[in-house]
């Protein structure tokens, strides 16, 4: 019999089941039978040729993984709508205003958010973004025509809005751009490997897995400093200012995970665990000194390799009892 943690791994489809909302802090509604993940599918892309403008209508509840064209026309009041833009790890959202015809005077709003934010939670955490949590959210009704492209600082973003009139809505443009340091990152796929790197700068960087995974960290350099090694910690990663760390949980946000494991030393070879949490994440906190880099693989845990648990696995936090 599956265990409880295998319905639950998909946490951001229970939200967006969730069934009432706030501004900020978004509990989207039923997204219904036709599913929102379905929109990462790699045959919709591959249909796309060179040059091609993908375009089509919105729902109230959406999400994005390609670049087009996309319009939202109210056909009754839509009082809690989102829409989450997703793109690769190594990839920047820009968003465009097109044509927005809302009432803002009526109560209506139009917002981008520079991340993903679900039941209060945000990703990036607010201790791993470089904006001030008030400024990552750009209100159409306050900036107008001052700000009509909005890029985001990682390779998610969302816009959430609320339209009384029907008829009224808006019309939005979405590219990609490259980032060439990805620091924080949502995992489009249950398995993949990932090179960390953050060259000289004071910020912490955090990669989300959101499914039960095996992670294998094959190489990791740490406080790396003209061809020498900064000595090792004699206990733990207290007082160390680069270092990266496992944190498993149920949630969206970062800061409000377990934490499973510290690294704080560099090695070369292998170090893996299982963690059947419903949401992973790797997170390396830079001091700025130093170029920190991280390689990781991981993959989707089976049914299998959660009830045949090794010693190196993590099950006080989020395993259940089988």
């Amino acid at each position: 019999m599956p265990s409880a943690f295998q319905f639950q791994c998909h946490f951001i489809l229970i939200f967006l089941a969730a069934s009432k909302g706030e501004t900020r802090y978004l509990e989207v509604r039923d997204a219904g039978e036709d599913e929102p993940f379905l929109l990462l599918s790699e045959d919709l892309k591959r249909e796309l040729s060179a040059g091609q403008i993908y375009r089509r209508s919105l729902r109230c509840i959406d999400m994005l993984s390609i670049e087009g064209q996309f319009t939202f026309t109210a056909e009754q009041p839509q009082l809690h709508c989102a829409t989450f833009f997703i793109g690769e790890p190594e990839e920047l959202i820009t968003i465009d205003y097109d044509f927005v015809n809302i009432d803002c005077q009526g109560g209506d709003f139009l917002k981008v958010f520079d991340g993903w934010i679900l039941k209060g939670e945000k990703f990036p955490s607010s201790l791993d973004h470089p904006l001030p949590t008030s400024q990552r959210y750009i209100d159409f009704c306050e900036s107008g025509n001052i700000q009509r492209s909005i890029r985001s600082s990682q390779n998610v973003a969302m816009i959430f809005f609320r339209i009384h009139q029907p008829g009224n809505g808006f019309t939005v443009t979405v590219k990609k751009n490259a980032n060439l340091f990805p620091c924080n990152v949502i995992s489009q796929t249950p398995s993949g490997r990932f090179t960390m790197v953050i060259p000289h700068q004071h910020r912490n960087c955090s990669f989300s897995i959101i499914y039960p995974v095996v992670i294998k960290i094959s190489d990791l350099i740490l406080g790396h400093l003209n061809g020498l090694f900064l000595k090792k910690p004699s206990a733990g990663c207290a007082g160390v200012g680069d270092f990266v760390e496992l944190l498993g949980g149920t949630g969206l946000d970062p800061s409000k995970m377990f934490p499973l494991a510290d690294l704080c030393h560099s090695f070369h070879g292998s170090a893996q665990m299982k963690i059947g949490c419903d949401n992973t994440v790797l997170r390396m906190v830079s001091s700025g000194k130093h170029i920190n880099r991280v390689t990781f693989e991981y993959h989707q845990l089976d049914l299998q390799e959660t009830e045949n648990r090794k010693e190196n696995s993590i099950e006080e936090f989020c395993f259940p009892s089988i």
